[in-house]
């Protein structure tokens, strides 16, 4: 039988091992790191249209997407062809947070939560508003902040 102390220092190193303990300050600013991709990801979109959502998805086989409507999850290849054949029926759309709540995980990892603002005009330039509830988590690449899953439904 193993001294006590042997088990005792193993789940120690155990429940430490590759796990970040983010200060305060730290996951502030990862916060706010974020939240300037939000400010860039909303400004594209409102400059050059769904096509420019792109550049803020994670390309790796991890990423999956529930978009609203839909009751599965969707890989990117998927999720880049809806992108694509709704770009063509939208000529302005306008996203802002109405409210979020970005959780840092690690120093590359975190979850968000919160309610979308969008204003749509289609190219028939029939306008609508509606609000959608969003919560995913984010992954840090080498080019910055990309969205690697989560599940958006429209709100009534």
């Amino acid at each position: 039988m193993k001294p006590i102390w042997t088990i005792l220092l193993s789940v120690a190193v155990f429940n430490s091992y590759g796990q970040e303990t983010l200060s305060k300050e730290y996951k502030e600013t990862i916060s706010l790191e974020i939240k300037q991709m939000f400010d860039s990801f909303h400004k594209d979109i409102t400059k050059n249209g769904l096509m420019s959502e792109f550049k803020y998805l994670d390309t790796s086989s991890d990423f999956f997407w529930v978009p609203p409507g839909y009751k599965k999850t969707l890989d990117y290849n998927t999720v880049k062809s809806i992108l694509t054949r709704n770009s063509k029926t939208v000529n302005f759309i306008e996203f802002s947070w109405e409210s979020i709540k970005i959780i840092p995980l690690t120093n590359e990892i975190a979850n968000y939560s919160g309610i979308v603002k969008c204003v749509q005009v289609d190219t028939n330039h029939n306008s609508k508003t509606f609000r959608i509830i969003e919560s995913g988590t984010l992954i840090k690449r080498e080019d910055g902040w990309k969205f690697l899953n989560g599940q958006s439904r429209k709100l009534n």
